[in-house]
């Protein structure tokens, strides 16, 4: 439990069992006193916030016997009370009985619980309509025709996004006494019987936990989870701070059981963890409790299929055929304005390059827009392939995330100068194929050139968001895989669409320049932006390793130039109808020697001392973290939150222009605003899981808090320093 959470939860229960009501009653003004405690009744008694009374599962108890009654709680909307281990931050409902003599209650039978996320917090708890059914032992000497008087002082903490209510209510319930078997009770009955039937329960299932490090893996097998395959498990420990509450659990399934990834919470010690842990395993199949014990992985828990992700089983079945088309239509107008960011510009030079080449021929201005959409869709498929395939095994990806690995970042680098240079006539692609083409020094010619840079503008708009894309695609990455897949294909038509519209309308074609001599000075004009994307890749790089590494690929990068200069020679001395044996070998160990060099420089460990994310020099920073966070609105002050990457380029233009102007500076110094840094160029788990809370699926966001409000407010993503001032105004 994270320290400021607990001391606030231990705080509210606190007040709330010393009688704190006139303190709940000062935070609002508006609830009566009799709300805050209500009368001794029978039937429903309420609050503003939730209404709870005490109901039986049978019509009538026999003497003697076991009675099952519930408390019903009916929450209003926006508000949850807390299951037994109320996860990262809360507190439990608990019941104080009056029973008559010789009648005793027993312990809550807990239902499963939902998960409660909360910022980068998870909690476990009830919302809408629960019941938590007690069993109550009926004493021999009750006589039939009495009734049995029960009555309970219930503690609910009753919270909302904004803040926790003590709601201290008192509950009575007379349940009459009678011979024989009783039929369900009427209004409650059905449901408190459906409610005990799916709750957890002791199964023989054996389960082992093993830690390595902060991972723990939770094998389990034998009983129920031998019976079938299982599609998606979680594990609910019954004690707080074991594990960490808000952490992924990827699991594979096995012959016998399953298997599970969890992370160790700051409360597992050795000596806890030589007790056994116990909680409860939900599954698509049922929930059980269990009890791990310390030890080696039990065989036949794993070497089957990933489990899906349960906290998207949920949602990923409520997408009607209405979100998936909102979300596709997001998808194809951020396509649209994906082609305006800064990352896609190099990429935009070739595609106008292209077209007035093929203006001429309108048939083949028609095949290369077919060809680039197709590029581009190929491209798209096989990245959210990738991503969601990750996803699905457990891992916290998001978009761009290829670029958080320094070898996806090299290889891209060397990409990059290998586009330059033959943009720059150092040599062609495909010159085999097209010796009666336009020069021997053709640049990406014909249908394949076409394929080739729709595959380029997607490698290159990679680290980009755009408004309406950043919606879209965190909204796939909670639908079912087809559905994903869809909205994927659509961002890339919407990427792809202004190219396809002008190569498919001969009035626009008719309007563009004729291809001339103007065209090969403009091929190589356009090498530069190339050289620069490979500069910037190169500082991407450094950023994520260091200064060895960064020497490395340099020595790389030199080899892929030697080698594609040698690859030029050799196509020139083809042309003339010589060959170059001796040149060719050289040519291919250097490019060998560029790839082997980049991989070594990739495996180098980061320098723990290198700064990555930077932020604009005028705005003093601090690294984000849910606590930092919580801790300046503790203090009445805003907080500004920047999610950000080294490879994202429209997050370090918004970096070096609106978020380093000294009028904004001013302005967070005047409003009192702290400025938190979240910096995604490496992998973070947390930051993946806090994009993901806002419906998020890359950098860049900025969040504004204000204290005293539930949610923070997303600012564009395309910053100026006055649109942030606007934002810091109260």
């Amino acid at each position: 439990m994270r320290p400021f959470a607990a001391l606030l939860s231990v705080l509210i229960l606190v007040l709330g069992l010393s009688g704190a009501a006139d303190a709940a009653q000062a935070r609002a003004p508006q609830q009566s006193p009799a709300a805050i405690r209500a009368p001794v009744g029978f039937g429903p008694q309420r609050t503003e916030r939730i209404e709870a009374e005490l109901v039986a599962m049978s019509a009538w108890a026999a003497p003697g016997s076991t009675a099952v009654v519930a408390v019903r709680q009916k929450i209003a909307p926006g508000w949850h009370t807390y299951w037994r281990n109320p996860g990262d931050s809360g507190g439990a409902t608990s019941l104080d009985w009056t029973l008559p003599s010789g009648a005793t209650a027993g312990e809550i039978v807990w239902p499963a619980p939902e998960r409660q996320r909360l910022m980068s917090l998870m909690n476990y708890g009830y919302s809408d309509v629960v019941y938590l059914p007690v069993p109550i032992e009926v004493p021999a000497s009750a006589r039939p025709g009495s009734v049995l008087p029960l009555k309970v002082e219930a503690l609910f903490l009753v919270c909302s996004d904004e803040m926790c209510v003590p709601e201290p209510l008192t509950l009575a319930l007379d349940l009459p006494v009678r011979e024989g078997a009783a039929p369900l009770d009427a209004a409650h009955g059905a449901a408190v019987e459906r409610t005990l039937t799916q709750a957890p329960r002791p199964a023989p299932i054996q389960a082992r936990i093993t830690q390595e490090g902060q991972a723990l893996t939770l094998s389990a097998t034998g009983g129920p989870l031998a019976e079938g395959p299982v599609a998606w498990a979680w594990f609910f420990p019954f004690k707080g701070g074991v594990i960490d509450h808000a952490a992924v659990q990827p699991g594979v399934a096995g012959p016998d059981g399953l298997s599970l990834t969890l992370t160790a919470g700051r409360g597992l010690t050795p000596e806890v963890l030589a007790q056994g842990i116990e909680g409860l395993l939900q599954t698509d199949r049922g929930a059980w409790s269990v009890t791990a014990q310390a030890g080696p992985a039990l065989e036949g828990a794993s070497g089957g299929a990933a489990l899906a992700d349960p906290e998207a089983k949920t949602t990923s079945g409520a997408w009607s055929l209405g979100g998936l088309l909102q979300a596709a239509l997001l998808a194809l107008l951020g396509g649209l304005v994906l082609n305006l960011m800064p990352c896609v510009f190099p990429v935009l030079a070739m595609k106008a390059a292209a077209l007035a080449r093929g203006a001429h021929d309108r048939a083949e201005a028609r095949r290369d827009g077919v060809m680039f959409l197709a590029g581009v869709l190929v491209a798209f498929a096989v990245l959210a392939g990738v991503l969601l395939g990750l996803r699905a095994a457990g891992q916290a990806v998001g978009w761009g995330f290829q670029l958080q690995s320094p070898m996806a970042t090299g290889a891209l680098t060397l990409l990059m100068l290998a586009v330059g240079l033959n943009l720059s006539g150092v040599f062609g692609m495909g010159a085999g194929l097209q010796a009666a083409g336009s020069g021997r020094f053709s640049r990406l010619p014909g249908g394949t050139g076409a394929f080739f840079t729709g595959v380029l503008a997607v490698v290159v708009a990679a680290p980009c968001t755009a408004p309406f894309m950043a919606a879209a695609l965190g909204a796939a990455l909670v639908m079912p895989w087809p559905a994903a897949m869809a909205v994927f294909l659509m961002l890339g038509l919407g990427l792809a669409l202004p190219y396809l519209a002008v190569s498919l309308t001969p009035g626009l074609l008719d309007r563009l320049p004729r291809p001339g001599p103007w065209m090969e000075r403009l091929r190589g004009v356009l090498a530069f932006p190339m050289y620069a994307t490979a500069a910037w890749l190169l500082w991407v790089f450094a950023r994520q390793t260091g200064a060895e590494a960064l020497g490395l690929l340099l020595i790389g990068a030199l080899f892929a130039a030697f080698g594609l200069w040698l690859v030029g020679i050799n196509q020139a001395r083809r042309a003339e109808g010589g060959t170059a044996v001796v040149s060719a070998v050289a040519a291919a160990l250097s490019l060998i020697a560029a790839v082997a060099v980049t991989a070594v420089a990739a495996r180098i460990a980061p320098d723990p001392a290198a700064e990555t994310a930077t932020s604009g020099a005028a705005l003093a920073s601090q690294p984000w973290s849910p606590q930092a966070v919580q801790a300046a609105l503790s203090e009445g002050r805003p907080v500004l939150v920047n999610f950000t990457a080294d490879w994202c380029v429209t997050c370090k233009i918004n970096e070096r222009t609106a978020l380093s102007s000294p009028r904004l500076a001013r302005a967070m110094e005047q409003a009192n605003a702290v400025y938190l840094v979240g910096d995604w160029t490496r992998r973070d788990d947390a930051i993946t899981r806090e994009l993901e809370r806002h419906g998020r699926s890359g950098v860049p966001l900025y969040l504004l808090y204000r204290p005293g409000q539930a949610e923070p407010r997303i600012l564009p993503q395309l910053l100026t320093d006055g649109l942030v001032m606007d934002q810091l105004k109260p």
